[in-house]
């Protein structure tokens, strides 16, 4: 018997697709790349376990936990910032400088000029916001590539930093005399026994607030839409222009802050502190599992990033090893990531 030939589907037909279900190694990548910060939470898991077998309750006490925390705090708040904007395709490499400069003015304005501290901590703040609209501006508007105006921004800001302060230090004794509102953030509380600074509670708060407001707003997809495809969420009704500029002023702000939990953390206005803080909050937003394509990745992704660092530095240094070792572990993580980061996209192609 012959088999019946079989007749091309008609125009009603269902369309249907071969193939069985999804691999393992299919489900992890979709995984990675719907939830990026999985990785980094797990490195950070792994690292803290690897610690604590080695170094027993010198690094799992509620001391030295909490220490990494607070060692944190800074690079933490200035990740967030770099978050954002390298959400966008963009990056920011005048985060630390704009951080510098803020507190600078809080110390200057309150101490110097004898304003009240209320108001100088607000001029601290719009001078991060200012920083931050003039380089969206820059950006959004005239055009100009991010790594370019962030790289002007940060020599023109840290050198009126240093013109203005004239590399003077605003003593502590100074400040808790004249100026306590500046050391806020320096104050702890105890919970559980341990003690955290209201630096680090701003720091964790923070990472909730920007969570929801990426994930649960329109100005948050607005965001990932820009950095995906900036030419496509035009095209979609997404007024780019805007998102970029309050991407930026948003990281400003966020920058000024960190200004003020610095005068917390180290008790004076040093205009030489923190000059490294950009290069830290990339290395924190990269090994966090944000792509520097933009499009993808979370806030979470980089508070673990930055704790995994104070692992790593904390850990080693317990263990009594160079100072060295940490830079090179670091600098494998960061490879690494990038590494992860190419892998996943174009498996998700």
């Amino acid at each position: 018997m012959t088999n019946a030939p079989q007749l091309p589907p008609g125009p009603d037909a269902i369309a249907s697709f071969s193939g069985g279900p999804y691999t393992l190694k299919a489900r992890v990548i979709h995984l990675v790349y719907t939830l990026p910060a999985l990785v980094p939470l797990f490195v950070l898991l792994l690292a803290v376990a690897i610690f604590g077998v080695l170094l027993g309750e010198r690094f799992l006490s509620p001391f030295a936990l909490t220490l990494i925390l607070q060692q944190v705090a800074i690079i933490g708040i200035i990740a967030m910032a770099q978050s954002l904007v390298i959400l966008t395709a963009g990056i920011d490499l005048s985060v630390g400088a704009v951080m510098i400069l803020s507190s600078v003015i809080m110390g200057k304005f309150s101490v110097h000029l004898g304003m009240p501290q209320e108001l100088a901590v607000l001029c601290g703040l719009l001078c991060g916001l200012s920083c931050g609209l003039i380089s969206g501006f820059l950006v959004a508007v005239v055009k100009l590539p991010p790594f370019i105006v962030t790289l002007g921004m940060w020599q023109i800001v840290l050198a009126a930093n240093f013109l203005y302060s004239g590399s003077e230090v605003i003593r502590s004794q100074t400040i808790a005399t004249e100026a306590p509102l500046l050391q806020f953030f320096g104050q702890t509380v105890s919970i559980g026994g341990a003690n955290f600074t209201y630096g680090v509670m701003f720091m964790l708060g923070l990472v909730v607030v920007l969570s929801y407001a990426l994930s649960q707003t329109a100005w948050g997809r607005h965001v990932y839409a820009v950095g995906d495809d900036p030419q496509a969420a035009e095209l979609s009704g997404v007024n780019v222009k805007r998102t970029l500029i309050s991407v930026y002023a948003l990281a400003g702000l966020i920058c000024a802050f960190a200004g003020w939990v610095l005068i917390g953390r180290i008790g004076s206005v040093s205009p030489q502190a923190g000059q490294f803080a950009n290069i830290e909050s990339i290395t924190a937003v990269v090994i966090g599992g944000i792509s520097l394509f933009g499009g993808r990745g979370s806030v979470a992704g980089a508070l673990f990033g930055a704790l995994i660092v104070g692992v790593f530095t904390l850990g080693l240094r317990l263990l009594g090893l160079d100072v060295q070792w940490t830079y090179l572990l670091i600098g494998l993580l960061i490879i690494l990531a990038v590494t992860v980061d190419q892998r996943i996209r174009r498996a998700s192609l």
